[in-house]
């Protein structure tokens, strides 16, 4: 069964056939803190995506909590009401897989990857200095990844810090369900699962970050010519 929460469960997401369903729940909560460039889905008043850096504690409630927050200015924070669905999708690794790859020779390609869902009802972070605690919270998570940073949140003035937190609002969501959903083919022969390993090492991937930004910024200056 999935992580539901007794008292009040959510519905169903994503469609998973059960070879591809993961209910590791440590692996699904560390899945989540390393994909944690997040899609907050909503549908009240009407549907909304935003996407945003999330924390997760894992001890708060049954499942775990979820803190993040969005310009106060965005329209989805109507659905931060404590009542709304909200779904937060993590993305993983993605791939096309080639038929090629596999030991039989008719066989059709298909798109392997990885997500996790997690499901709740939003609730407001409006307090200054609980908002102060999250976004020190989101910082020491992400500067973490970079060992030779020198920035220290704390260091930054009262008066500049809470000018910016004006420009937000928070927001908490306790999960109620937890989805995983591992397509990888895991199905297949250990030929198979083998000579894929294999040949995603040498495949195309998508650009990196450093790639990408410094291909749009290229752009952006042979449009201004």
């Amino acid at each position: 069964m999935l992580f539901r929460s007794a008292q009040q469960p959510s519905p169903e997401t994503v469609y998973i056939p059960t070879v591809q369903r993961v209910e590791d729940r440590q692996f699904l909560h560390d899945f989540m803190d390393e994909f944690s460039f997040a899609d907050l889905v909503t549908a009240a008043p009407t549907i909304r995506i935003t996407h945003i850096p999330v924390v997760l504690d894992r001890k708060a409630g049954p499942y775990g909590t979820i803190y993040g927050h969005i310009s106060r200015k965005n329209p989805q924070q109507q659905a931060f009401d404590g009542k709304a669905q909200a779904v937060l999708v993590f993305h993983g690794p993605e791939s096309y897989i080639s038929p090629t790859w596999y030991a039989k020779a008719e066989s059709v390609p298909t798109w392997n990857f990885a997500v996790v869902h997690a499901s709740g009802k939003l609730k407001p972070i409006t307090d200054k200095a609980d908002l102060h605690e999250l976004l020190a919270n989101l910082i020491h998570k992400f500067e973490g990844r970079y060992p030779q940073s020198t920035y220290d949140f704390s260091k930054l003035s009262n008066d500049y810090v809470y000018q910016m937190i004006a420009g937000i609002i928070g927001f908490q969501m306790q999960i109620e369900e937890i989805e995983g959903k591992c397509k990888l083919g895991q199905e297949r022969s250990e030929v198979d699962r083998q000579s894929m390993v294999k040949h995603l090492a040498t495949a195309w991937h998508e650009p990196t970050m450093t790639e990408f930004t410094a291909a749009f910024y290229e752009r952006q200056k042979k449009s201004a010519r």
